[in-house]
């Protein structure tokens, strides 16, 4: 399935293409949403240019994802996916900007595309290009990084307060440990998945810093790029400080919960103990000798449910003057 976006007044107007022969020669930009070969063969025909398989926009390399072709300039980026869901992902989106005009090829649907195509249809210049469609795109593609790091660092202080609260609160709350466990490994990945997104985009705008020195793209143009250069490696540099405080939190998560556990064992170990000595002097008078005195004595037993009492607390109360409870 392909769309193409056609100027007309000041919006941009969407069409969804089935006839293949009917694709506007004025479209300024062509999308195309997992195409089949007869769809990459009819834009093909269209714009002159030759469409990535999707093995092609997986390769990692710097020179397959950005390079110019027959005039046209292929670049390569890995954009966010279900970024708001449990399960994010990464997915690549290739541009392909020629004659001044966009085809995007993508085998998701990352949110960027949907709010840039509802801008467009709003609102638009009458003279609009695929360099600015392109323009568009990054722009709300950085935005949407940037989005997704502010509440990944709110979310992240959440966390750090539930770990840290008062301990009166946190006791016993093992399967709360887990969940919170479960919640910075999400939120850990995510972090390196927008990262990864931020770094590939950042590849872009410097690729295209590049190639606009022999290109006559306005002034305006020029100083957009400028800035999203400095916001890539601003929200890039954003992003690595919460990946260190994840890595900070996640430690001190595993530290908390090293404590409880060791809490657990100091109080079964102080039982131990306390519980040792009385044990000692009931199994003495457990014994089956013959010759026991105290067996005969009236006031045996209850003395030895005193000296078991006594052997008991006298350990407790050491511990407890040794601040070891």
């Amino acid at each position: 399935m392909f769309s193409v976006f056609v100027p007309s007044e000041s919006v941009l107007k969407k069409a969804v293409i089935e006839d293949l022969a009917a694709v506007p020669e004025n479209a300024v930009w062509i999308d195309l949403v997992s195409p089949s070969a007869a769809e990459d063969k009819a834009v093909e025909r269209l714009a002159g240019i030759a469409i990535p398989t999707r093995e092609d926009m997986q390769e990692i390399e710097i020179s397959s994802r950005l390079y110019m072709e027959n005039g046209a300039r292929y670049m390569t980026a890995t954009l966010m996916c279900q970024s708001d869901t449990d399960m994010p992902r990464t997915t690549a989106v290739t541009f392909i900007l020629g004659d001044h005009r966009l085809v995007t090829v993508r085998y998701d649907l990352p949110k960027p595309f949907a709010l840039v195509e509802a801008k467009l249809a709003r609102s638009c210049t009458p003279s609009i290009t695929g360099e600015m469609v392109l323009m568009e795109l990054l722009d709300a593609v950085i935005d949407r990084c940037a989005d997704i790091l502010e509440r990944c660092g709110t979310e992240i202080d959440q966390v750090s307060h539930d770990i840290f609260e008062p301990e009166s609160e946190r006791h016993g709350q093992a399967k709360r440990y887990s969940q919170i466990l479960i919640s910075i490994g999400r939120k850990g990945d995510l972090t390196s998945k927008v990262r990864e997104s931020l770094v590939s985009i950042g590849r872009v705008v410097t690729f295209l810093s590049a190639v606009v020195e022999g290109v006559k793209w306005s002034k305006d143009m020029r100083e957009q790029l400028k800035t999203m250069q400095r916001d890539v490696a601003s929200l890039t540099d954003h992003a690595s400080y919460l990946s260190n405080k994840i890595t900070f939190v996640l430690d001190a998560m595993l530290g908390v919960v090293n404590l409880e556990q060791n809490n657990i064992i100091k109080l079964f170990s102080v039982m131990a103990v306390v519980l040792m000595p009385p044990t000692l002097i009931a199994s003495v008078y457990g014994m089956n000798f013959k010759v026991m005195p105290e067996l005969e004595w009236v006031h045996g037993y209850p003395m030895a449910l005193v000296m078991m009492l006594i052997a008991a607390i006298v350990p407790y109360w050491i511990f407890k003057w040794k601040k070891w409870l």
